[in-house]
């Protein structure tokens, strides 16, 4: 190795310093260097922005399954139940459609996480809220179903009124603003409040099969159109302190009076039937009063032999629903 002190001045440089002429850049070349710059300060967002679409979206909340290709379509299971009773309706769209499958924790076998302590359908929203910030979705389409309606609609009520990542539209099935008041038009929280306590108790106390399998005093107050709040319970089981906060919220839960924030188009979808003697026959006045406070009206579907799973119970005309809703 040379000794250092012997070095010249242009072998420290790296060689013999280059007449300027030869530094010149040619016309032709600096027309290709501003062509590289300009791909590059273009391309370098969308790459960003594709690769936060690929990493994987960490909450303690909920669990979001992406697939297909297409306008964004986001899937909220109901109270005990995962993303995987929306696998005939994902199955069916992710074809055409960038279906985003969410499943609540604490629901199913999904750890609790978060949703172990405290509320549920606030913070879920929130956090929904979250993931199409985070993931870039423009205007979303989201389908909620019962529970996950109400998450539905408290998104697109936040989202309407900070007018920031806004949703699309919003397919509810199965859920309105108050559950309660399909059985009881003038009912409030505060009427709701005693039986929805005793029903937390009995959920932390005896699970939700038991709760289910037998009769329980939540079911005679509420009569025949219970399955409607309770339609879902069991489905999938999940964790008992999360099942009964939902369950919880699921009674109480008032957003009449957010439903002037949203400024998405809203479809609602409900199991109907045609025989006078099922609840479910008198339920049309009693989803139209629930979404009367809307900014534009809400457009009815009713979907004939289903109960409260809708698209279980009558997956054909559901599925058919749901393509009316994104045509």
């Amino acid at each position: 190795m040379a000794n250092v002190t012997s070095l010249s001045w242009s072998q420290i440089k790296g060689g013999p310093r280059q007449p300027k002429a030869a530094m010149l850049v040619q016309p032709d070349a600096m027309t290709r260097l501003i062509a590289l710059f300009s791909f590059i300060l273009l391309a370098l967002p969308g790459l960003a922005a594709a690769q936060d679409r690929e990493r994987p979206f960490v909450s303690e909340r909920i669990v979001v399954e992406a697939r297909g290709r297409g306008p964004d379509v986001i899937l909220i299971p109901g109270l005990a139940s995962t993303g995987d009773v929306w696998a005939r309706t994902a199955a069916r769209l992710d074809d055409d459609y960038r279906v985003h499958i969410v499943s609540i924790r604490g629901f199913g076998d999904v750890p609790p996480g978060q949703n172990q302590d405290g509320a549920l359908v606030i913070p879920v929203a929130a956090e929904l809220r979250r993931y199409i910030a985070e993931r870039g979705l423009e205007r979303p389409a989201v389908i909620g179903h019962s529970m996950g309606g109400l998450v539905a609609l408290r998104a697109a009520a936040d989202a309407g009124r900070d007018r920031r990542n806004p949703i699309g539209r919003v397919m509810v099935v199965d859920a309105t603003p108050f559950f309660p008041a399909l059985i009881s038009p003038g009912a409030t929280s505060g009427d709701v409040e005693p039986i929805a306590q005793i029903a937390y108790q009995a959920l932390l106390l005896l699970g939700d099969a038991a709760l289910r399998n037998q009769p329980t005093l939540i079911g005679r107050e509420l009569g025949g159109a219970a399955d409607s709040v309770f339609g879902s319970l069991g489905w999938q089981g999940g964790d008992r302190q999360v099942l009964a906060q939902g369950l919880y919220e699921v009674m109480t839960t008032d957003l009449r009076h957010r439903l002037p924030d949203i400024t998405a188009p809203v479809t609602v979808v409900y199991g109907w039937s045609p025989d006078d003697t099922n609840p479910r026959a008198r339920l049309d006045a009693a989803f139209q009063a629930a979404y009367r406070s809307l900014r534009a009206p809400a457009r009815f579907e009713r979907i004939e032999g289903a109960e409260h799973m809708v698209m279980i119970d009558q997956p054909q005309r559901f599925l058919a629903a749901v393509g009316r809703f994104l045509g």
